[in-house]
């Protein structure tokens, strides 16, 4: 046990590793962060019942958590908590006056979108000027994206619009909205949480946690841990990697198979994630809204974006759509206000063409569907209001238009998405599946289940949940560590291929 003798090496590694390494950020799967939530949790213990000791404990470890994911842009988040803060209680006083905040509240914007801008549009902007002017005009360094930065960004902008509009009171502490950005299980992938219904609960004398609490949470972050650091990081490593590089061969039927692997991976990758996040804040007693309900059972577009990533849907919706008019000022401009909603849902996730020609087909297939509703008899706008076959006519049709235009989020440039739909459809090759069979047959395995794992019926979380509560302590002890050992075995085969961020911490 050379690492335990205590000499100088030991505590330069043990430096080492209390330090935020770029090249292998924290995630809630690594061990690191398992040991220290479990050492975390023990001092949490402590304090959870003292409101302002609470509140410090969980703002420093979410801080030094967001350290070891992102380095000093710890720093940024702190100056973002700043200016809002003090931006938020000018808004406040304006609005008691019964005066108008819209310089306040455009101020906040300016900061918050000029953030966004820096990090996701300096590139493009550079790429834009050499290319017009056929040189190399600009010479922007590239600065690596904060994890997570639209998160913390748009919940910063959702407090400021929430106050100007009267929906809640800013808080009177500073450490208090800085626990609303901070809080770590939701600091760099969410969910996005409503102002009025989490503030109350980080000014809260009590937070208690039952059983079925903390049964809820065994199975969300176990399963959370099966769908992140199991098969998405197994199928990325062993199918999708290697597919981009060519190893499988360029027929289109190994296109069309690793975008249905797509597909699973990135759904999860951050619902597994999410749950996760959301089963950590559970066992605190904090509760965060679910972000993903079995998208891929959608039987309409309006549906899916109903079901898929539903914390950010909910908030374009109250801060975009609503802004620019909603349906409140006819179909024509319901429509538009439609598309400049997956527009801006575009932007946010990455600014290149092929995410806006993404972004506008959502919001065309989203106002298509709101015609279709209008003029087609019978038409519905949820799937459990349809017939049988109608709906699972919906959900292939649906499932198909959104398998479609993956190609514009694998991709950083229209040419790459070409490739995708060309061998498609002009070089398919169906016998080439047989070999794909024989190469990628584990990560095909694991695509299946992850698709089986989706559409489980709901019932059967709700009894899974209900047996881990009746299981005890002990019981979701050990859901628990086999989970962790499975994920640990999982990274190990992959021989590290599998940690890393996920996808959703660069938005």
């Amino acid at each position: 046990m050379e690492f335990f003798k205590f000499d100088e090496y030991v505590w330069e590694r043990l430096l080492a590793l209390l330090q935020y390494d770029s090249t292998a950020p924290m995630t809630f799967t690594s061990g690191f962060f398992l040991f220290a939530f479990f050492i975390v949790g023990l001092g949490y213990m402590a304090v959870r019942r003292k409101v302002t000791l609470r509140t410090i404990y969980v703002i420093l470890v979410s801080l030094y958590f967001y350290y070891k994911i992102s380095g000093l842009y710890v720093l940024l988040l702190l100056g973002v908590a700043i200016s809002d803060f003090l931006i938020g209680g000018r808004v406040a006083n304006r609005v008691r006056q019964g005066r108008g905040a819209k310089g306040w509240v455009a101020l906040s914007l300016f900061i918050n979108i000029g953030i966004l801008v820096y990090f996701k549009v300096s590139g493009l902007f550079e790429q834009l000027i050499n290319n017009l002017f056929d040189g190399a005009m600009l010479d922007i360094a590239a600065a690596a994206i904060p994890a997570g930065v639209s998160f913390f960004i748009f919940q910063s902008m959702s407090y400021i619009i929430d106050i100007s509009r009267g929906v809640i009171s800013p808080v009177k502490r500073f450490i208090d909205y800085l626990f609303l950005l901070s809080f770590f299980p939701k600091i760099f992938l969410g969910p996005l949480v409503r102002n009025k219904e989490f503030i109350p609960q980080i000014e809260s004398d009590n937070l208690p946690v039952t059983r079925e609490d903390i049964g809820r949470a065994s199975i969300l972050i176990s399963r959370g841990l099966i769908k992140y650091a199991v098969i998405a990081k197994a199928i990325d490593s062993l199918l999708l990697i290697p597919a981009t590089a060519g190893e499988f061969g360029d027929s289109g039927v190994v296109m069309l198979v690793a975008l249905l692997a797509f597909g699973i991976r990135l759904y999860c990758d951050f619902s597994g994630f999410s749950d996760i996040a959301i089963g950590i804040a559970l066992v605190m007693g904090y509760k965060l809204p679910d972000n993903f309900d079995a998208p891929f059972k959608s039987a309409t577009i309006t549906e899916f974006w109903r079901r898929w990533h539903i914390s950010l849907s909910t908030w374009l919706r109250d801060y975009v759509y609503i802004s620019l008019g909603g349906n409140r000022k006819g179909r024509l401009r319901q429509y538009f206000n439609l598309a400049m909603t997956m527009f801006v849902c575009a932007m946010w996730h990455k600014v290149n063409l092929p995410y806006v020609v993404w972004g506008l087909l959502q919001g065309c297939g989203l106002a298509l569907h709101k015609i279709w509703v209008e003029y087609v008899p019978g038409a519905k706008i949820l799937g459990k209001d349809m017939t049988p076959v109608r709906r699972i006519l919906g959900t292939l049709f649906c499932f198909a238009f959104i398998t479609a235009t993956w190609p514009m989020i694998c991709c950083d440039n229209w040419e790459a998405v070409s490739v995708i739909y060309t061998r498609i459809f002009t070089n398919f090759a169906a016998a080439d599946f047989m070999q794909l069979t024989h190469k990628a047959g584990f990560a095909l395995v694991l695509v299946l289940i992850g698709y089986f794992i989706h559409f489980l019926p709901k019932s059967f979380n709700d009894l899974a949940i209900k047996a881990a509560t009746r299981l005890g302590l002990v019981g979701q002890l050990i859901i628990l560590v086999v989970a962790i050992w499975l994920s640990a075995q999982c990274q190990l085969m992959l021989a590290g291929d599998g940690g890393g961020l996920p996808v959703y911490a660069a938005f």
